[in-house]
């Protein structure tokens, strides 16, 4: 699997990840002191959903595309929408994808900061050039991973890491995203940690989510969407976002907002949705595994109308 940002923009997993994102980042901006994001795979900031990799795969219209028009919709889901919306290039209808770096550069404080790490010169470039004369904004061109070691604990001592990794060889990626996070937990106890996972086969999710049960973070939050039953691994059936030390409330705040995305971006089924703590300080963990998808995830209500 190569999960190139370019070809998938604003598609179903996006609109969940960046959904999570924002009430993660309102989560952080409750208190008045300053933090940090910090983005592990930032890619290169901006995608065109008219430009030949967005076109070629066309996801974005099962994605943002459903929620753009949709009527009636939580409160998180209509600020999140009019972020998209009013971005550069939307004046005129939907025509570019903000990622998760400058959807989050767009929220900044003026004492919070970014700091953002890719790998490739072409997308670090770019990145680059679309954060040119921002002095909160800092671009690293490295291994997001191991950036880590130099990144944390951050200058603000709060702050929020992102990791949303291409999964080039999955079962490989979960080894260095658990690596990364023991280091990262050990070095900064305190930090909040997001890591987006995409859903093939059950099987190829549950020993990652295990060993995230046995990690030092006080609290595990997962949070998946699915449009497609999780048994066939020749296409992207859903997707999670798994997050360590979460907000104590943060499950209140995305129920609704995830109950409606199940609803809108429904497809050959009705989609399917799971919100669940997996640890929690001072309960025992739950085992994440492995249940009936009857009984794993919630079924959507009837679809919401759409102008």
């Amino acid at each position: 699997m190569n999960y190139r940002h370019a070809y998938h923009a604003g598609n179903f997993a996006d609109v969940l990840k960046h959904t999570v994102l924002l009430a993660l980042v309102e989560a952080m901006q409750a208190k008045p002191t300053p933090f940090c994001y910090i983005d592990t795979h930032a890619g290169s900031g901006s995608y065109a959903l008219d430009g030949f990799e967005a076109k070629k795969t066309g996801e974005h219209k099962d994605g943002i595309g459903r929620l753009h028009p949709a009527e009636k919709v939580p409160p998180l889901l209509q600020r999140w929408r009019a972020s998209i919306l009013g971005a550069e290039g939307n004046e005129q209808g939907l025509k570019h994808y903000p990622g998760s770096p400058l959807q989050v550069a767009r929220l900044l404080r003026p004492d919070d900061s970014a700091q953002l790490c890719e790998l490739h010169t072409e997308e670090a470039s770019k990145l680059r050039d679309l954060f040119r004369g921002n002095p909160q904004v800092h671009v690293h061109q490295r291994d997001g991973y191991e950036a880590l070691k130099a990144l944390l604990p951050p200058k603000e001592k709060r702050g929020l890491v992102l990791i949303d990794p291409p999964y080039e060889a999955q079962d490989a990626e979960y080894k260095l995203i658990e690596k990364a996070l023991k280091e990262a937990l050990q070095r900064w106890p305190a930090g909040v940690y997001a890591v987006w996972y995409p859903i093939k086969l059950r099987s190829q999710v549950q020993p990652f989510l295990r060993g995230l049960q046995r990690s030092d973070a006080k609290r595990v939050l997962r949070i998946e969407l699915l449009v497609h039953p999780d048994d066939s691994p020749l296409r992207l059936n859903g997707s999670g976002v798994v997050i360590l030390n979460a907000p104590w409330n943060l499950d209140d705040v995305l129920r609704e907002p995830l109950r409606a995305l199940a609803s809108l971006l429904s497809q050959d089924r009705p989609a399917e949705w799971k919100l669940d703590w997996l640890r929690q300080e001072g309960a025992e963990p739950a085992a994440p595994g492995p249940l009936p998808p009857s009984r794993l995830l919630r079924p959507a209500t009837p679809p919401l109308r759409r102008r």
